[in-house]
């Protein structure tokens, strides 16, 4: 891959857990990758550990649930010229409680960065892509936000991931052949929000999710999908 075809990724929760292991699999592939974390040192030492191993990695502030850390991203790639073309949504909340128990500050804060987050950063970077042509939105959900399984998590958790599905659906609508927009489930992953108990592997999670950043032309849009297999909604 030649510089002028370049790629560039922009993932935000990208300083640990599955989001670390995105940004790793897709600076292996040659894209470009900005490692979005909402705290900047903890970002600027994932970026530089995964540089160190070959990637180009440049950690960004990235907090979803501010707008004012959302606009500063985005004038500071408008400032810099950098287009970004693969959008992978992965930062999430996951508190506890049902409908009636869930403290509603967490309610709150699931909203604004599981929901609104992935919105905010899709207002900035989708006019890009459809006027250039091409982009990959990846919109990471749960099997928790699917109506078919029930919305059996947590209720926070699950009713916004029902709604980051809902987003990817009227998101992808009218795009032109070349831009996609689509949901993941990584399933349940050994991380700091899914624990040790967890059935799959960091790397595991992130494949699926790197799966569709890295869609070839004639792929899927509009779509909820684990490792591949489409899911219904």
């Amino acid at each position: 891959m030649t510089r002028s075809t370049v790629r560039t990724a922009l993932v935000s929760g990208g300083n640990r857990g599955i989001g670390l292991e995105v940004c790793r699999q897709l600076a292996k592939t040659g894209v470009r990758v900005l490692l979005g974390s909402r705290d900047p040192t903890l970002g600027q030492q994932a970026a530089r550990a995964l540089s160190a191993v070959g990637g180009d990695v440049q950690a960004v502030a990235l907090d979803v649930a501010q707008s004012g850390s959302v606009d500063a991203l985005a004038q500071h790639l408008k400032t810099t010229g950098v287009d970004v073309d693969i959008l992978v949504n992965n930062a999430a909340v996951c508190p506890d409680g049902d409908v009636t128990t869930a403290a509603w500050a967490d309610v709150e804060d699931a909203v604004a960065v599981n929901l609104l987050g992935a919105w905010r950063l899709l207002r900035v970077v989708l006019p890009g892509m459809v006027q250039r042509g091409f982009g990959r939105v990846v919109n990471v959900s749960s099997g928790w936000g699917s109506f078919a399984d029930g919305l059996d998590g947590p209720a926070a958790y699950s009713v916004t991931k029902a709604a980051l599905n809902a987003l990817t659906l009227s998101a992808a609508r009218g795009l032109p052949a070349d831009v996609k927009v689509n949901a993941v489930c990584p399933g349940w992953v050994r991380t700091r929000m899914g624990g040790m108990d967890a059935e799959r592997t960091v790397e595991e999670g992130a494949s699926g999710v790197v799966w569709l950043a890295t869609l070839k032309r004639d792929g899927p849009s509009g779509g909820f999908f684990r490792d591949g297999t489409a899911l219904p909604w």
